[in-house]
């Protein structure tokens, strides 16, 4: 049973760290190649407002069609929907048309609105055969990301001259991916869901989200995603602002996503010794001094130290929120549960992105560091009034004999 644990939740760590070499590519792109198609340079991150949008109009859907076919069915439409959308994207930069290259990012957002499932179907894997190992399958799962952190700023560097129209090719590459995507999603044996009321009676989505701990861990994921994706998507136009030459910017984009990623070989075990909301708070408290670091300079260092501090930040409140979320609902309501908490990060996304441009070209990188402080101060009062009510222990896991 142990090797089949081992063997699924390695796919989906596969399948994680090709999701995020597509996401890491788009983020390192999408942006500029916005910049270089928009009359209006303010509108320069729409590409990746696309992309948000279609993963949060997405997950709803997404998660009831994982709930009748199963997640494998799930992953496999979202693989498909990625390469249309790469093509697309490709035949877009080849026209020149930034509203075509928004319809191609938006169709892809599909794929992310399944994909961000994967680190709950790591606690499938795990409820089947070894409960207390959840969180740290989840963490696991998302550590597949460092992939995408080391290979998405690379393949965005060569590849984006390889055709003749800038960025182009980089598109074009990530048809790649999302078949590898595919055919890994056929080796997945994860449960089916049960019938209709053979898992037990679900609750309205309205009586869950009551939960104090339901409606903290969504609050916690929404805002370190949208405070992750505000400081990101800005990162590399803030320093083509500055003067750095793009290699800079994608080596700042790849250590802040080995940052995302790398700590989950250590998150869970850290969910498990200590709790699940001392793990948010240290998460908090990593991000505040990423901002710290970011109103300090705008020397390559400065960018690379805040970033990384920026992306384990996220990965410790990210984690733990989506830890702390599945200790709220009952197995006949996790889909419908985890496709809101998706449609609440994706929705916080939109608004981060879409923003995101706009307010670094009219406040600049310092306004836009402390406009994300609130947010993160939001969350560590809400993880603090849950811990004054139920205690620090939330999501530790007793010591096996």
């Amino acid at each position: 049973m142990l090797a089949t644990l081992r063997f699924q939740v390695g796919l989906l760590a596969l399948m994680q760290a090709l999701l995020l070499t597509n996401n890491v590519t788009l983020i390192a792109v999408n942006g500029l190649a916005g910049l270089q198609l928009a009359d209006n340079k303010l509108l320069a991150t729409l590409p990746v407002t696309g992309y948000v949008l279609g993963g949060a109009l997405w997950s709803m859907p997404a998660a009831a069609f994982m709930r009748r076919y199963g997640r494998r069915a799930g992953y496999t439409v979202g693989s498909v929907a990625a390469m249309g959308g790469a093509l697309l994207a490709w035949h877009a930069m080849t026209l020149g048309s930034l509203a075509l290259l928004c319809v191609a990012t938006f169709a892809s957002g599909l794929y992310n609105a399944f994909g961000a499932s994967l680190r709950f179907a790591a606690a499938d894997v795990a409820d089947t055969y070894r409960p207390d190992f959840r969180a740290r399958a989840m963490s696991l799962v998302l550590t597949g990301g460092i992939a995408g952190g080391v290979l998405g700023p690379e393949i965005s560097k060569w590849s984006r001259g390889w055709l003749p129209t800038q960025f182009a090719g980089t598109y074009l590459t990530l048809v790649g991916f999302a078949l590898g995507s595919l055919l890994l999603a056929q080796l997945l044996r994860l449960r089916r869901p049960p019938p209709a009321g053979v898992a037990g009676d679900a609750r309205p989505l309205g009586e869950i989200l009551r939960q104090p701990a339901c409606w903290v861990a969504i609050a916690c994921a929404a805002l370190s995603y949208g405070v992750m994706n505000l400081l990101m998507v800005a990162t590399p136009l803030a320093m083509q602002v500055c003067s750095h030459p793009y290699a800079s910017a994608a080596l700042v984009i790849e250590w802040h996503v080995i940052g995302m990623f790398a700590p989950g070989l250590a998150t869970g075990s850290l969910i498990g010794r200590f709790g699940v909301l001392p793990v948010i708070v240290s998460g908090c408290l990593l991000m505040l001094g990423c901002v710290a670091i970011a109103l300090s300079g705008v020397d390559l260092a400065h960018f690379v130290a805040a970033l990384v501090l920026l992306g384990i930040g996220w990965n410790f409140m990210y984690t733990g929120a989506s830890t702390l979320l599945t200790s709220a609902y009952r197995p006949a309501e996790k889909n419908k549960v985890q496709g809101f908490m998706d449609l609440c990060v994706f929705t916080v996304m939109i608004t981060s992105s879409a923003s995101s441009g706009a307010l670094l070209f009219v406040n600049g990188w310092s306004i836009l560091n402390l406009l994300s402080l609130p947010f993160v101060l939001a969350v560590l009062g809400a993880v603090a009034w849950l811990a004054a009510r139920n205690g620090w222990a939330l999501g530790r896991v007793p010591a096996r004999p």
